[in-house]
């Protein structure tokens, strides 16, 4: 038996195969949405696994670095509004000042969702590199090293200084909540 496709063209049992298992993933990519915990802990699993892996190897300083920098790149995405206040000032409308202001919550840049994904993947992908040789270019790996960390600084100083300066936080440690209307069920409730 010969199937085809919506367009004539014979499914191949490798197309099938990848669709089913696009499907499934995506089935479970959807089911771990609402579990941030448990998937950031599998997230430092499989970094823990890819720092043993670079550690016992004694290699791959030059990938290790470029998902530094990728990493690096992904959280300043997630501590970044969607909209930016600094080109939204040139354009004449701006963050609340005052309190009669509409509020505008903050919207990230990148969802946590894709922040998560983003970082899994690329621990997984720098996993694979180690395993090609070619890839463990030998390099000093402190300069590498001091100079991620010398980026990591000035972007995290520039961030939250524009942080600052436009008055959000992008966490919601420490912001306020209020409170709903009490029933008339409760005890707070008097009787006459």
């Amino acid at each position: 038996m010969d199937e085809r496709g919506g367009d004539g063209v014979p499914i191949t049992p490798m197309a099938r195969w990848r669709n089913d298992f696009s499907i499934a993933f995506q089935y479970y990519l959807d089911r771990s949405t609402p579990h941030a915990f448990q998937r950031w802990i599998g997230t430092l699993v499989v970094a823990f696994m890819y720092v043993l892996r670079v550690y016992y190897v004694r290699g791959f300083h030059v990938v290790s670095y470029g998902l530094g920098i990728y990493v690096l790149n992904l959280l300043i995405g997630f501590l970044s509004p969607k909209v930016d206040p600094e080109l939204e000032a040139m354009d004449g409308a701006s963050l609340p000042t005052k309190d009669s202001d509409e509020f505008k919550p903050f919207i990230r840049r990148l969802p946590e969702f894709r922040f998560w994904y983003s970082i899994t993947k690329a621990f997984v992908v720098a996993f694979v590199l180690t395993l090609f040789s070619v890839l463990d270019v030998p390099v000093f790996w402190p300069i590498l090293l001091c100079y991620w960390i010398v980026l990591f600084v000035l972007t995290m100083k520039r961030q939250i200084l524009h942080m600052i300066k436009y008055k959000y936080v992008p966490f919601d440690i420490g912001k306020q909540t209020y409170a709903g209307k009490k029933f008339a069920g409760s005890s707070n409730s008097r009787k006459d």
